[in-house]
């Protein structure tokens, strides 16, 4: 009975339409040029609010119709706030939000599935030529202007390597394409995938990819079933010259268990964009290993920071359809 009264409270605007002003709450850490070239991206006439977690973000969520969250749970007491809260707009991640609390409460949550596939996948093999070709050791070898006679690495060619794509979705696809022309082998485990007999990727068990892969990379989402899904024991299973990558949720790895891993040298490198908690600490010791490469959740962001176009067109697109009484795309659950 309280959910029901609860929900009255969105229905009675549930059309917004017409000329009514839409504000539309962004919470996350954004530079001044970032905020001013985020907002070229809206209808001049929306009120665009962009702040970081805190007492300001509380203020503006009472009368926000629109939120798009980074760095925040998106929770039921945050939910009770937004007295006019129609649309939780989502990243490709949707794991920082209580879907089930939002649809009690007649709040749409949508995410922007595949839009960020092909930046996302190409900052992957960014990254993994990036390490092969040891690309930061020299950068910094020549800005140093070492002599040359000192120069030490290894690298190799990606032509015959095994790559372990763990989760087949949209950026797991689009990688396993890239791989293809560099004329890798692709593994893929994944719970839903198809292939086709006739197809390039061949389709194996969790094990055995971690087992002969010299290259996994993560692709999955975060739930109950991948939380911490790579731990110390997948990484005594994995080859000591492998490399491993992810660029999808840091919650799916125990970090502490990779950094043990890459210091005891069970395996080669890493290449990360993402952190069990974000911003990454100052104080991490992934920024102290030589063996790591990484950014600062950025793979899906290539036009500057935190920008990227198709992102923000998807976005304004989705909150149209809100706007006038419609469906948003990608859903995530069902309001009444």
């Amino acid at each position: 009975m309280e959910v029901a009264k609860e929900r009255c409270r969105y229905c009675k605007n549930k059309e917004i339409g017409g000329g009514l002003t839409m504000k539309i709450l962004i919470v996350g850490y954004f530079t001044q040029i970032s905020k001013s070239n985020i907002k070229k991206y809206f209808p001049n006439d929306w009120d665009i609010v962009i702040v970081p977690p805190g007492k300001e973000m509380l203020h503006h969520i009472v009368d926000c119709q629109v939120i798009i969250p980074e760095h925040i749970k998106v929770d039921r007491d945050l939910l009770s706030m937004a007295q006019k809260l129609k649309l939780v707009q989502t990243g490709a991640g949707y794991d920082n939000v209580d879907i089930d609390a939002c649809t009690q409460l007649g709040i749409w949550v949508a995410n922007a599935a595949g839009v960020n596939a092909q930046a996302v996948a190409e900052h992957v093999m960014a990254k993994m030529l990036s390490y092969y070709k040891n690309i930061p050791y020299l950068d910094r070898f020549m800005k140093t202007r070492t002599d040359e006679r000192q120069l030490d690495y290894t690298g190799s060619e990606l032509k015959g390597k095994t790559i372990g794509i763990i989760g087949f979705g949209a950026v797991g696809k689009k990688v396993a394409e890239f791989c293809r022309v560099f004329d890798m082998n692709v593994l893929v485990n994944a719970r839903h995938a198809v292939v086709q007999p006739d197809s390039f990727v061949k389709m194996t068990d969790f094990d055995n990819l971690v087992s002969v892969s010299d290259i996994v990379t993560v692709h999955t989402s975060l739930n109950s079933q991948t939380k911490q899904l790579i731990d110390k024991g997948v990484f005594k299973k994995m080859k000591n010259t492998a490399l491993f990558i992810n660029t999808a949720r840091g919650g799916i790895v125990n970090e502490n268990d990779l950094i043990a891993a890459l210091k005891d040298k069970e395996i080669s490198g890493a290449c990360l964009d993402v952190y069990e908690s974000e911003p990454l600490s100052i104080d991490s010791e992934l920024r102290d290993l030589s063996n790591v490469i990484l950014t600062p959740h950025t793979a899906g962001m290539p036009d500057g920071v935190k920008l990227h176009k198709k992102r923000y067109d998807f976005f304004v697109n989705n909150i149209k359809h809100i706007k006038n009484g419609e469906e948003p795309e990608s859903k995530l659950n069902q309001v009444l």
